[in-house]
């Protein structure tokens, strides 16, 4: 029979998928070193999860578009950012942008069908309540009236107690602060402008206040497999409800431009492991899957990924909305023939 041709440690993944509860570290570990014709049989399963215990309710993909409200002239020295004053990448810069501006690239993406839109902002964040602050809450709330549907969410950086309750009052959909990569590997992968429980501090007031947490990384800046792992883990241990993954675009002028991109086979390897450790999240593909993964992105569908960033990011351009519901078209045919 098929089955005993399955790799061992996939056989032992396999619990996942009868009981829905995440996998246990030893085994993500030993699925991190497959290879070959192994790969495909992590990536069924992991699909298989994802059908059993990760479908929306409407059946659809989660689907979410953002806009750069504030970029550039960051103080932080995020290694892979094109936004930081210690690199040289050339990119726009520019105050908070005025509501009129931010309200109508809500209008385009929600014409589109996109129903989540994130506010965001570039610097270390807003411990404090100020002018700036009150005037992203007032544009979160003229959306919000605009148009009841629409889930607003907001990336703002690091918060302190008032801030997050603020943004609980006015019903912020999500809220977006990554840790990027495996907790230990922060200050030398990323930056060591801020420490890394600053951000994690802000995750726990989220949660504290209601508010639901989206929160993932990046792949490609250093890291090994098994620190992905670490990565992934770190994730559990917040209870984070979205989790986007990004892969890294290198940016002439940062100290990771020339960077090489990870092996297709680690990325899928990546995606399949978040879904047998998150078998109940959203887990969506961000950056890098136009550039990187190209042809290959589909795959990342089939690796458990439920849901996509589209349109543009925040420095670099993402795929077209109407390229991205194309896409989604032509895997719902796949997706229902997996569930059958």
């Amino acid at each position: 029979m098929r089955e005993t041709a399955i790799n061992k440690s996939v056989q032992k993944a396999y619990s996942v998928l009868d009981t829905g509860e995440p996998l246990p570290t030893e085994v993500a570990v030993e699925l991190a070193g497959l290879a070959g014709e192994d790969v495909p049989d992590l990536l069924s399963l992991a699909n298989k999860v994802k059908n059993r215990y990760a479908v929306l309710p409407d059946g659809e993909l989660h689907s979410c578009s953002i806009i750069n409200a504030k970029s550039g002239v960051c103080a932080e020295n995020c290694r892979f950012c094109a936004q930081s004053l210690h690199n040289s990448a050339d990119v726009e810069q520019y105050p908070l942008l005025d509501s009129e501006r931010i309200l109508q690239s809500a209008v385009d993406i929600y014409d589109e069908g996109i129903r989540h839109f994130g506010v965001v902002t570039s610097g270390y964040g807003y411990k404090k309540v100020n002018p700036e602050f009150l005037k992203i809450v007032a544009v979160i709330d003229q959306l919000q009236e605009a148009y009841p549907e629409l889930r607003v969410c907001a990336s703002l950086g690091v918060l302190g107690k008032e801030t997050v309750r603020i943004l609980a009052e006015h019903n912020v959909a999500h809220y977006n602060i990554n840790i990027q990569v495996a907790p230990d590997r922060y200050s030398d992968l990323i930056a060591d402008s801020h420490p890394l429980g600053d951000r994690i501090d802000t995750i726990r007031l989220l949660r504290r206040y209601g508010i639901p947490v989206c929160c993932g990384g990046i792949l490609g800046v250093g890291e090994t497999m098994l620190e992905r792992v670490e990565f992934i883990y770190a994730l559990q241990e917040l209870d984070i409800s979205v989790i986007p993954l990004n892969v890294l675009v290198p940016i002439d002028g940062t100290p990771l431009e020339g960077e090489a991109a990870p092996a297709i086979t680690d990325i899928v390897k990546t995606f399949a492991i978040c879904r047998l450790v998150h078998p109940r999240k959203i887990i969506k593909f961000a950056a890098g899957r136009e550039t990187v993964m190209k042809d290959f992105q589909g795959m990342l569908m089939l690796a458990g990924a439920n849901g996509f960033l589209t349109g543009g990011y925040l420095t670099t351009r993402g795929r077209e909305i109407g390229d991205d519901r194309k896409f989604v078209q032509q895997l719902s045919g796949f997706a229902e023939v997996s569930r059958s």
